[in-house]
């Protein structure tokens, strides 16, 4: 694998804090350990507020507010990417050529803007090439060898 960023997708983040799927919450804490500790993890402002939304008012049994801020807090270091108009058409150009939700596409040209070589989702197929970004299942396919 190429050591290039990894953009990780809302879902991914949220299946670490729920404990009702462990082999899904397992598989969260593989990857987000990797991503830690080789600082290849990237996410954007979008990804930062659906995991806030989900994880204190969707998640069952949600996760209590103040734990909620220390992880977004703590994902600032990755860089957030905040939304601009030319992230927006990016995004057009992606929903037009793959036919993705508009979200979904904001996903993909964030990740494209911030040079990552995997997309870290189980939105999107698997394996999927989206024009040099490698869609990856986090319950498909585990993290690489650091070693």
């Amino acid at each position: 694998m190429s050591f290039r960023p990894v953009f990780v997708d809302t879902n991914v983040l949220v299946y670490l804090r729920d404990s009702r799927d462990p082999l899904r919450q397992r598989g969260a804490a593989e990857w987000m350990a990797y991503l830690w500790a080789s600082r290849l993890g990237r996410v954007s402002a979008q990804v930062l507020n659906e995991y806030y939304v989900t994880v204190t008012a969707r998640l069952t049994p949600g996760l209590p507010v103040k734990e909620a801020r220390e992880d977004v807090l703590a994902l600032r270091g990755w860089g957030p990417l905040p939304l601009t108009p030319g992230l927006a058409e990016r995004a057009f150009d992606v929903q037009d050529r793959w036919g993705f939700s508009f979200w979904d596409s904001l996903i993909v040209a964030a990740a494209g803007a911030q040079g990552c070589s995997l997309l870290l989702t189980e939105d999107l197929t698997h394996d999927q090439d989206l024009g040099g970004i490698r869609v990856v299942s986090p319950f498909r396919e585990s993290p690489p060898d650091r070693g």
